[in-house]
């Protein structure tokens, strides 16, 4: 009883060990998950944060082995990383995440890397961005998610704006703004909006462009975007300056600059020196527009070398994913090998498997035969055992009927020897008698006596012999 109670105590102590360790592990995966989301969401506002929160996911998902967890830890540092212009980097934490998404066959992380691999490469290949944004829309398209469908649509127009391909780039934003409108996505909504109105200004379309711009404006203030507001600005200014509406013109500017600074976004802020730089041109204010472009200046300087940093740390990235894919192949090509040779080796295995149980079979088959043979075998040894009894039982019998018969013969012929003698003897007298009863020399009465007696003495002899031949004791006559 004590040892049942120790045994059910110990049970219970380990069930209770293995609840908390998955409860624990649950935890986890929210917490890696959550922290993942929030850093997303800090993209926009702040990269730096982002980048910080996945940081700290991704060490959580490594701890406790969680896979996807590991993966859209590395997407979400690429994205960061991808708004804080560090494109080379970026694209090193897709890899990543496209590894790990790539050995848990998660699709649609996958179809998410790719989306933003082809966001990276907007800028500087275009037919890097198109090829792998068409990836990201296949992958999609198959297992229908609407929402990165959407945004696969906004980053495919965003490539043809820079293509100047403008009317395709509308073409694209307008699928994208349907999904978005039916899923209910104000940000992204903002954002196609803002596209859209920027592919208008591009052809000179300006009314349509303001009026998106400004809805896009209004709605991204309503939803407190601040990225979004001061990149609407931006391009609101340099629709102004088109216009010669400089006071809007400038009014859009302070605004957009004021938001660039509390996101910290570098990127805009050049973008706001370029822009404020145009409206004091066009303005004819050159004293203050050549300030500007000396600034521009230094800073494209650093910006150029930097960019060409970026873009030889981008190609040799590049270079490293190629001779990674051409050791994947070589991998899957050998993994190839690998599965022909083990089925190989399986069959022949199996065909040996097969082999060996016909031989067990056919070896207990011989056994179970010879077993029965040497059945048979004891069977006839008895069978001949009891014919040599009966065949010595049969010679014993034969020579008690051979001695038997031996005896009789000799008494047949002690029979006829003494048959011969003593019936001769009354024989001849009848003889006599007859001879001399035919020469009339004897008298008929006394020969018919002597003739009576005889025939009794041979009819004595012949019951004496009679008797002698059925009386087993007697031997002689």
């Amino acid at each position: 009883m004590k040892k049942n109670l120790i045994l059910l105590f110990l049970l219970s102590f380990s069930l209770t060990v293995y609840a908390r360790s998955t409860d624990d592990v649950a935890v986890d995966t929210a917490q890696v998950m959550k922290l993942d989301s929030d850093g997303y969401q800090l993209r926009r506002s702040d990269a730096e944060q982002t980048i910080a929160k996945a940081t700290k996911a991704l060490q959580l998902a490594k701890k406790i082995g969680y896979v996807n967890g590991i993966a859209e830890s590395y997407r979400v540092i690429g994205v960061g990383r991808d708004y804080n212009g560090e494109p080379e980097k970026a694209i090193e934490s897709y890899l990543n995440a496209l590894t790990y998404f790539q050995s848990s066959k998660n699709k649609i992380g996958q179809a998410k890397v790719y989306n933003n691999i082809g966001n990276l490469y907007r800028d500087n290949d275009y037919d890097k961005a198109l090829e792998y944004l068409t990836k990201a829309l296949t992958i999609a398209n198959q297992i229908g998610d609407d929402e990165l469908i959407a945004s696969i649509y906004l980053n495919l127009g965003n490539v043809y704006t820079r293509q100047k391909d403008y009317y395709r780039a509308l073409s694209f934003y307008n699928k994208s703004n349907t999904l978005f409108t039916k899923l209910n996505n104000t940000e992204y909504k903002i954002t196609c909006m803002q596209d859209m109105g920027v592919a208008y200004f591009n052809l000179v379309q300006y009314d349509k462009a303001e009026a998106m711009l400004l809805k896009s404006n209004e709605d991204a203030k309503k939803f407190d975007r601040p990225q979004q507001i001061a990149s609407i600005d931006l391009t609101l200014s340099s629709l102004y300056i088109a216009k010669r509406d400089f006071n809007q013109a400038e009014k859009f500017l302070e605004e957009g600059i004021s938001y660039a600074t509390i996101i910290k976004s570098k990127k805009l802020l050049s973008d706001f020196k370029y822009t404020s730089y145009q409206l004091e041109y066009k303005r004819k204010n050159f004293e203050k527009a050549l300030y500007y472009l000396q600034d521009i200046y230094n800073k494209d300087s650093i910006d150029f070398t930097n960019y060409v940093s970026a873009r030889i740390a981008l190609l040799q990235v590049k270079h490293r994913q190629d001779e990674q894919q051409k050791e994947n192949a070589i991998i899957i090509l050998k993994q190839k090998s690998d599965r022909n040779f083990f089925w190989g080796v399986t069959v022949v295995a199996f065909l040996l498997l097969i082999v060996i149980i016909l031989l067990i079979g056919n070896i207990r088959r011989k056994a179970e035969t010879n077993k029965r043979l040497t059945e048979l075998n004891g069977e006839v040894s008895r069978q001949k055992d009891n014919l040599d009894r009966v065949n010595h039982h049969l010679e014993e019998i034969i020579d008690e009927r051979t001695k038997d018969l031996q005896i009789k013969n000799r008494k047949l012929s002690e029979y006829s020897s003494y048959l011969s003698h003593q019936i001769r003897g009354p024989i001849a007298t009848l003889k006599g008698l007859i001879n001399l009863e035919k020469e009339g020399l004897v008298n008929k009465e006394e020969c018919f006596n002597m003739m009576d007696k005889c025939v009794s003495e041979i009819d004595n002899k012949i019951m004496d012999m009679s008797d002698m031949l059925h009386d087993q004791d007697r031997t002689g006559m």
